[in-house]
């Protein structure tokens, strides 16, 4: 059907890349009509092809050495699904140099030297395209780019991590604890061996700098981005949480403000009204707003070889697409200013707190009063069970900085009669 073949060469035939392989080889006929060209895998690399795969590859195909695909000039497309920054980075940039465009779905490339390789494409007229880096198979850097180009975007509020969710879910339904819900979501393969780059708040932290850099046209560099992870979340926070009309989710927000971007990953109190309260198990949400076009939501599997498989292939469909026009760098990097970050401490918000503390009189009066003297208001507080000796108690404060919280909860943490900080978050206000 195809007067022309695109040629793809494939780094990485894990589970991702060999769902490219598939989609490629099953859809074929599609993708020619959509892409107005045939599109063909010549050759793929992996370090170890004995292992077990999903989908069988051509000896003819394949090759243990990815400078082969780089080098190769037939291949005009090059695909990098292998992970982390090092060699991926250096064979991207040397795709580039060889005037090959580059699909990638590697969060922590983009999120880390997205700047260098934007400007790398951009210098020699090749397409870089990276849907599958957030949010997997939802088509968020594509909708923001393209059909939200019209708009100013203000804000995102997003869970990003398919692994803390379904470990938040299972901990909010089931009453699990921590390490057995986390357990779980290893022996269903929705977590890695190691998952600190989960739990600890990293991928999601990945994600929001490439997504914030998107939608608010500046490049936002990793380390201004505030970060926590959920280890510090018990069942304990679950059931105070509903009873307070919240569910816990971890969040990445980001805000255009008249302060500077705004950009943190953390435990968040939502309320349960909000159509993130019930995005559940490996679920993501992307929740934007916009001017004209006010508030979204996209909605979606986040992680998964199958629906990352799908991004990838897409934006290999895209660039099919423009080479067969003439067309490649229609889609140039959005970052046209350099806005500066908000700090953490300047971020206004609710706050939940937690403590164990001596279950005796004037107790709650000396921490009201800390928390008087650095100018944080308390707008409610339980006290519903005891520990041992101690009594449990739960703050929730009216909206204030964040840094007079700061403040308060380390003179707190120094008095006699107070235990433990055992959790502190912040609320999500609609």
């Amino acid at each position: 059907m195809a007067s022309q073949i695109v040629r793809v060469g494939l780094l990485g035939c894990g589970n991702v890349g060999c769902g490219v392989l598939r989609i490629l080889d099953e859809n074929r006929r599609e993708i020619e009509q959509r892409a107005g060209c045939g599109i063909e895998v010549k050759k793929a690399a992996d370090i170890d092809w004995a292992r077990p795969r999903a989908y069988s590859v051509p000896h003819e195909k394949r090759t243990e050495d990815p400078w082969e695909i780089v080098k190769d000039p037939d291949i005009e497309i090059v695909v990098e699904v292998i992970g982390r920054t090092r060699p991926a980075l250096d064979l991207v940039l040397a795709s580039f140099e060889n005037g090959k465009s580059v699909v990638t779905c590697n969060k922590e490339l983009m999120a880390k030297e997205g700047r260098r390789i934007m400007e790398a494409a951009a210098e020699k007229g090749v397409d870089i395209c990276f849907e599958g880096a957030v949010g997997a198979g939802i088509p968020v850097i594509r909708a923001v780019k393209e059909g939200l180009a019209g708009n100013r975007m203000r804000r995102i509020v997003a869970i990003l991590n398919g692994t803390t969710n379904y470990i938040l879910t299972q901990m909010a339904r089931e009453g699990r604890e921590f390490p057995e819900a986390l357990r779980m979501a290893q022996e269903r393969r929705y977590a890695e061996k190691d998952p600190s780059d989960d739990i600890g708040g990293f991928d999601p932290a990945y994600k929001l700098a490439i997504l914030a850099s998107v939608s608010f046209g500046s490049r936002v560099a990793l380390d201004t981005v505030y970060r926590e992870g959920i280890e510090a979340i018990s069942p304990v926070d679950m059931g105070y949480a509903a009873e307070l009309g919240y569910v816990v989710k971890l969040l990445a927000i980001g805000a255009d403000t008249p302060e500077g971007l705004e950009l943190r990953v953390h435990p968040t109190l939502v309320p349960s009204s909000h159509p993130l309260a019930h995005v559940d198990d490996v679920f993501n949400a992307i929740y934007l707003e916009g001017s004209p076009i006010g508030e979204i939501m996209l909605f979606g599997r986040g992680a998964g070889a199958e629906s990352t498989s799908s991004a990838v292939a897409g934006d290999i469909i895209d660039i099919a697409r423009n080479i067969r026009h003439g067309a490649l760098g229609r889609v140039p990097c959005t970052c046209f200013e350099e806005k500066s970050p908000k700090s953490m401490e300047e971020v206004v918000s609710k706050h939940y707190i937690r403590m164990l503390v001596a279950d005796r009189p004037g107790v709650l009066a000396k921490i009201a009063s800390i928390f008087g003297n650095e100018g944080v208001s308390i707008a409610s507080v339980v006290q519903k069970r005891r520990v041992g000796e101690l009594a449990e108690i739960v703050l929730i404060t009216h909206q204030v900085k964040e840094r007079p919280v700061r403040r308060a909860i380390e003179r707190i943490r120094d008095l006699e009669d107070v235990d433990t900080v055992a959790n502190w978050m912040r609320l999500l206000e609609e």
